[in-house]
């Protein structure tokens, strides 16, 4: 009714989904004789019509029609995020999808073109998208777009493994059934988009050729697929320094916390999501039951067993200010949550200087930079932020309340407030 004369396509906020009109449902053929992609839902009435709900990867049947984007679109979405990193104090970062998926639309040539002329000032690691549809035959490709891809600040030395999906949507793969909205067990455990043991063989290929492997991996099955993984390529191949991370651990088994430090994979938070707010209370909670619900987001069990944090945003997911989510790391409450919040498993707090080191050093570290940067040290870059205060000088409730004044990449200011 809203858009009736053109097919409409509106991605989630967390792009594991999107709710078209009817015109996109049949501009791509889809109805009820549609059959379910294997790595994705799509979502139907009573009468097994679609809905327009497509979830994970049943959205590409519509995103495959999208328009396409030009190259000056992309080097200005690029240059117009980078001065939004550089304004929350971002000197570096992992860009997680560089490749083509779903609605997105590749942006390694922009990468490519900014880092030529010099207007690309951040540190950038690319993570090369893993085709999930495919299996060892893409690693060539892999290597040759890591060697084109390595040009002033950017270096695309990562893989990019998407292991499950979302719990909001029931496709984070989970050890057992999520609970259905009666609170008794469903016959859905979510998706593994890899097979494990093809997991394990890729994995072990792509360290063994020096790629580091940056897993997407939200459940507890996820978590553990990809740190089997790990361990499998640490068998063949040895410690080696590819420095494997495994992104957002919404769910981690108690069994697995100490694997991290073990097999040397390090453990890549989004702090920010770690708190009560409606997507965590009526989306997630309900549906893990109280036993899965208290092991997410288990930082603090992850530090005291030795486990490397690094900590990331997720951005455009959620907000990419590294302020607001070392607020909820050290206090697992929103910055702007109403007052008598309840503190998210407070057991799970970890102290500022861990968060604000997972911030920088760690980072650095798991982006390979940690030779050159994420402290400030003598002969190091001065990758560098001033903030208004001291953070550690007042109560940690205040801390979201701190902002960047500047921000220095190379002993070049980037940033500077007003």
């Amino acid at each position: 009714a809203l858009v009736p004369d053109r097919p409409a396509y509106l991605v989630n906020r967390d792009h594991h989904g999107a709710w078209v009109n009817s015109r996109a449902l049949q501009a791509a053929g889809i109805d009820a004789r549609t059959p379910d992609p294997a790595d994705g839902r799509i979502e139907r009435d009573a009468d097994g019509a679609p809905t327009g709900m497509l979830q994970e990867g049943a959205a590409n049947l519509i995103g495959r029609l999208l328009p396409p984007v030009t190259l000056e679109q992309r080097i200005t979405g690029l240059l117009r995020a980078q001065a939004l990193m550089h304004s929350l104090g971002v000197t570096a970062w992992q860009d997680a999808l560089l490749g083509e998926h779903a609605n997105l639309t590749d942006p390694t040539d922009a990468y490519l073109a900014t880092a030529a002329d010099g207007r690309l000032t951040a540190r950038v690691v690319g993570s090369l998208w893993w085709d999930r549809s495919r299996g060892t035959e893409q690693i060539d490709e892999l290597v040759a777009r890591r060697t084109a891809g390595t040009r002033g600040r950017l270096r695309c030395t990562t893989v990019k493994i998407m292991q499950d999906g979302v719990a909001e949507n029931g496709t984070a793969a989970l050890l057992g059934p999520y609970l259905d909205g009666c609170g008794c067990a469903s016959d859905n455990s979510g998706i593994s988009f890899v097979p494990p043991l093809d997991l394990q063989k890729y994995v072990t290929e792509l360290d063994a050729r020096g790629f580091q492997v940056h897993f997407h991996a939200l459940g507890d099955r996820a978590v553990r697929e990809a740190l089997d993984a790990v361990e499998a390529a640490r068998t063949a191949n040895g410690r080696t320094d590819t420095r494997p991370h495994l992104a957002h651990l919404q769910v981690v088994h108690p069994d697995d916390i100490g694997r991290f430090r073990e097999l040397g994979a390090t453990a890549n938070m989004q702090a920010l999501w770690a708190a009560h707010e409606p997507q965590m209370d009526d989306l997630t909670i309900p549906f893990l039951g109280p036993e899965r619900s208290a092991w997410q987001y288990p930082f603090g069990d992850l530090q005291r067993s030795g486990a490397t944090l690094a900590a990331g945003s997720d951005w455009p997911v959620s907000s990419p200010d590294p302020i607001e989510a070392i607020h909820v790391a050290v206090n697992r409450v929103l910055p702007d949550a109403a007052p008598g919040t309840p503190v998210f498993l407070p057991e799970q707090r970890i102290g500022l200087d861990a968060a604000l080191t997972a911030y920088t050093a760690g980072s650095a570290y798991v982006n390979h930079l940690d030779d050159v940067t994420g402290s400030i040290t003598a002969g190091r870059l001065a990758d560098l932020v001033v903030l208004d205060r001291d953070p550690f000088a007042a109560p940690t409730e205040e801390i979201g309340a701190t902002h960047v004044l500047e921000t220095f990449v190379g002993g070049e200011r980037v940033y500077a407030a007003g």
